[in-house]
């Protein structure tokens, strides 16, 4: 086959995932350019420098963390997060802590687009020109780069029609420009938990709310030790294992890209699950009062400078007892 048909081949399936994608007319023109220079692939941004993306992705119907934490809580739902490591990878592109596995890009995908009844997609609130300016400069710059220089490929990801929910809702603290409210965003988010049976399930070195007071105000508390590195290899034990645990159990996720397809599998089968990142690392920083990304003794920070891969023993014993499962790779 020649490069030509293989040229054609793949602008048939791009108009066919474009179309799929139920683009409104209002937005559909701009497609019309990725179109055009869709065999100029690899010189698409040049090509394409006066997309109005602002336009298509300020359309974008994005609930504000405050708002998902409400529809959590109130109704008991079950969140999937993509951030830019979840999004990336679905672009083939491993993180420090997660390899490119196909099987993982092919479920992230499938969750990314699910319709799931309890479940919540979660998706980067600075998609929206209106939550941007909640951020630090530094941040702020960062989205504006990342969605400009990935936009074509965005376009074919996201859905324009779709609510979605805000993935931003457990890092609440490092990147916000107005640090003020956190003590009151804290508060609700501990209403997840409140009197509640949780089982958390991380990364073996993760160790959420160990030396802190995050999950004071849950009933009890459980735990399942995962791999830190490409957790998804054990994808099957993982899920094998929670099955052991009574469904009345809150599950909170930390597991990197791996919590967004857990927490997709596991509100399928009956149990409310939360993805909730670095909810404890936020918790760390906003406690030391720090305005730079930094190292936590004995806790695993692969976001920040300094040795990442140097961990004592935990003294509390009770962390000991909440650990029910271990599993390696």
């Amino acid at each position: 086959m020649n490069k030509y048909k293989i040229k054609n081949i793949k602008l048939i399936c791009f108009l066919i995932l474009l179309l799929s994608l139920k683009i409104s007319k209002k937005y559909y023109i701009f497609f019309k350019c990725c179109i055009k220079y869709f065999q100029y692939y690899h010189y698409l941004d040049k090509k394409c420098l006066s997309c109005p993306k602002e336009v298509i992705f300020n359309g974008l119907n994005i609930l504000s963390s405050e708002e998902t934490l409400n529809e959590i809580i109130k109704k008991n739902r079950s969140i999937s997060r993509f951030n830019d490591g979840e999004i990336g990878l679905i672009f083939g592109n491993g993180i420090g802590f997660q390899e490119a596995n196909k099987l993982l890009i092919k479920k992230l995908r499938k969750v990314l687009r699910s319709k799931r009844k309890g479940l919540l997609i979660g998706i980067n609130i600075p998609y929206n020109n209106r939550y941007l300016n909640i951020y630090n400069s530094k941040t702020k710059q960062f989205y504006i780069n990342w969605i400009e220089r990935l936009k074509f490929k965005l376009f074919t990801l996201i859905d324009l029609n779709k609510k979605y929910y805000s993935s931003m809702i457990s890092r609440f603290y490092i990147e916000m420009e107005d640090k003020s409210k956190i003590s009151f965003y804290i508060k609700k988010l501990k209403q997840l938990w409140d009197k509640r049976d949780i089982l958390i399930i991380e990364g073996e070195k993760s160790r959420l709310g160990v030396g802190n007071d995050l999950f004071n105000n849950a009933k009890s508390i459980k735990r399942i030790l995962c791999p830190p590195i490409n957790a998804f290899n054990v994808y099957e034990k993982i899920i094998s294992q929670t099955k052991k645990i009574d469904k009345s159990n809150l599950i909170l996720l930390a597991l990197g890209p791996t919590s967004s397809a857990l927490a997709y599998d596991l509100c399928k089968i009956g149990y409310q699950a939360i993805d909730v990142g670095h909810i404890d690392i936020e918790y760390e920083w906003f406690l030391r009062n720090t305005t730079k990304k930094i190292q936590i003794e004995n806790k695993y920070v692969n976001e920040a400078y300094g040795n990442k891969y140097k961990f004592g023993k935990v003294k509390d014993k009770k962390y000991y007892k909440e650990i029910i499962c271990h599993i390696n790779n």
